[in-house]
């Protein structure tokens, strides 16, 4: 497969509510094996577009692919035909509409973190990778029944187990998720969206909460976990230095538009980023 091919590509997506257009005509790829940043003022419609790539929202527009095949199209319908404000708004009526739930896109190689952490509160640690494992597994009700499935459930606790102990998360295993520090439990969420087996990881703001050294240290972790799991990074983060040193490209929105992409110096010193964020952080 080519270097430059794309994981992930977006084409004029819009998510629209109501009279507000929060992701406007949005269009971006990412490639395999690159870590991406999307960056931008708070409100700016970064977390609106991950949950539409995750089937959180159907887009009111556009085309979502990954590793070249549609998982995601969209046009307006009923009532949005006339609330409507953005663009392209007849390129995607002929075709079939595709509205995946999220635990299909998560099948399909699609794996996310939150911008406010998501673990199961009630679960251990070891419960909380166990669960995601669960993903991968072909037990059904039958085979659980009668017990049929106990090689494949030994297995993927063995791997659990591997998971965290590479992470340096198997001291903690019995704990409560919640009871962890905070820097571990984005450690511990990250670890489960690997335990999904992902190709591509989606990070909401991974840094928010941590001091600069915390920040560093996360960087060198998901360069780590890319190299090691054959990964492609996507993540919004507002932590300039993160997104600086550790970012392949950039791309920049301001109220849902697209302002400006390119490699970390060139993002760095557009004016209309300065204008729009840089300026203000």
């Amino acid at each position: 497969m080519s270097e430059k091919e794309n994981v992930l590509r977006l084409e004029n997506v819009t998510m629209q509510f109501g009279g507000v257009v929060a992701v406007n005509n949005l269009s971006l790829a990412v490639n395999r094996g690159e870590i991406v940043a999307l960056i931008g003022p708070n409100g700016a419609g970064k977390t609106t577009a991950f949950n539409c790539i995750t089937g959180v929202y159907q887009p009111t527009n556009g085309l979502i692919e990954f590793e070249g095949s549609p998982i995601v199209r969209a046009h307006p319908q009923g009532k949005m035909k006339k609330l409507y404000a953005g663009e392209n708004a007849e390129k995607y009526l002929g075709e079939r509409t595709i509205d995946p739930t999220p635990d299909k896109v998560t099948k399909l190689g699609i794996a996310r973190t939150f911008q406010n952490i998501r673990l199961w509160k009630s679960m251990t640690v070891f419960d909380n990778v166990l669960t995601a494992k669960h993903m991968r597994t072909k037990q059904n009700v039958f085979t659980a029944t009668f017990r049929m499935a106990k090689a494949e459930e030994k297995k993927i606790r063995e791997e659990t187990e591997a998971l965290l102990e590479e992470q340096d998360l198997l001291k903690y295993k019995d704990d409560l998720a919640v009871s962890l520090p905070y820097g571990l439990q984005r450690r511990l969420e990250i670890a489960r969206a690997l335990a999904t087996e992902p190709k591509l990881l989606l990070l909401d703001e991974p840094a928010a909460g941590m001091n600069p050294q915390e920040t560093l240290e996360l960087g060198e972790f998901i360069v780590n976990i890319k190299n090691k799991y054959d990964l492609t990074v996507f993540m919004i983060e507002h932590h300039m230095d993160l997104v600086m040193s550790f970012s392949d490209r950039i791309y920049v929105i301001d109220f849902g538009k697209l302002i400006c992409e390119g490699l970390p110096q060139e993002v760095k010193n557009d004016q209309r980023v300065i204008d729009a964020y840089l300026g203000v952080v």
